[in-house]
């Protein structure tokens, strides 16, 4: 397509020495994770973020807290991918559940993950949910914002067709796979708009919320914001992202067939909804607290 920008030849694996493989992907979620803890550790540290200049939870507890994050983001996000997006095949194939290595995470799954963990968390050690919660909102957008960056290397989750200048000429199955388009076919690349929206855009307003207006003094804030801010986000670009072969099939086992084309809404819309009302409705709360 005239104008379209070809994809940078970037090697999902950093590095490999014999069976054991460094990807980008899996430094994305390494990353991110520390850079939560750096975030969560400074909030912790500044006593007069908080509601009466108490801290939820002492910094010594983190070590604790990421061992939660960590279990909750894979097992959950691992279970999400199985059970949203690809159930038959699973369920005929079930000793290749654990084998993450071959990709396969959900976003969504993660989420819940998370919340069954912090949730866990909070009754084991005594830490107020609102707060613990609004610390893991702040902490969480590094990894979102990196992962995206992953899956724009790994060439994976590109946008629907367009001849936009910004166009990126994916390699393999998303040059070939554009009906009435003759040679190359170019794509939104769809993960570099959820990186800045999900990543840097909302990520820079929850710090300035807690660093700069005081929200982390008032419960479910933070939380609320990143819900309402993700949904909001992730519904949008679902407009211009591909959406999941799986869910365009005629058989799949959940006799769903979603096509924006045909104005229903696609898989990731209908896991953005809640969040979005859930976020809301936790902002609403929160506001309301005197």
């Amino acid at each position: 397509m005239f104008g379209a920008l070809p994809f940078p030849q970037i090697d999902p694996v950093i590095f490999q020495i014999g069976p054991f493989a460094l990807r980008w992907y899996a430094l994305a979620y390494i990353v991110g994770i520390a850079l939560g803890w750096m975030l969560i550790a400074a909030a912790l540290r500044r006593a007069h973020l908080w509601l009466n200049d108490t801290p939820p939870m002492a910094t010594a507890k983190l070590e604790d807290l990421l061992t939660y994050i960590v279990i909750g983001v894979i097992g959950g996000g691992r279970l999400g991918y199985v059970l949203f997006y690809r159930p038959r095949y699973y369920l005929e194939n079930l000793i290749e559940i654990p084998m993450i290595w071959t990709g396969g995470l959900s976003f969504h799954g993660g989420f819940l993950g998370v919340v069954i963990a912090v949730w866990l968390f909070s009754r084991r050690h005594a830490v107020p949910l609102p707060a613990l919660s609004d610390i893991i909102a702040l902490a969480a957008t590094p990894a979102v914002l990196l992962v995206r960056l992953a899956n724009f290397i790994n060439a994976e989750l590109w946008g629907r067709p367009t001849d936009l200048p910004w166009a990126i000429v994916f390699p393999g199955e998303a040059a070939q796979d554009c009906p009435d388009v003759i040679g190359a076919c170019a794509r939104h690349p769809s993960q570099l708009y959820e990186a800045g929206l999900e990543g840097l855009l909302l990520g820079a307003i929850l710090l300035l919320l807690a660093f700069r207006f005081g929200a982390l003094k008032r419960g479910w804030l933070m939380t609320g914001v990143f819900f309402a801010g993700y949904g909001i986000s992730r519904f949008a670009v679902e407009f211009v992202r591909q959406p999941d072969e799986f869910f365009q099939s005629p058989d799949n086992p959940l006799g769903w067939r979603w096509d924006f084309g045909d104005w229903g809404l696609t898989m990731g819309q209908i896991l953005s909804t809640p969040m979005i009302l859930i976020g809301l409705a936790l902002i609403v709360l929160a506001l309301r607290k005197r």
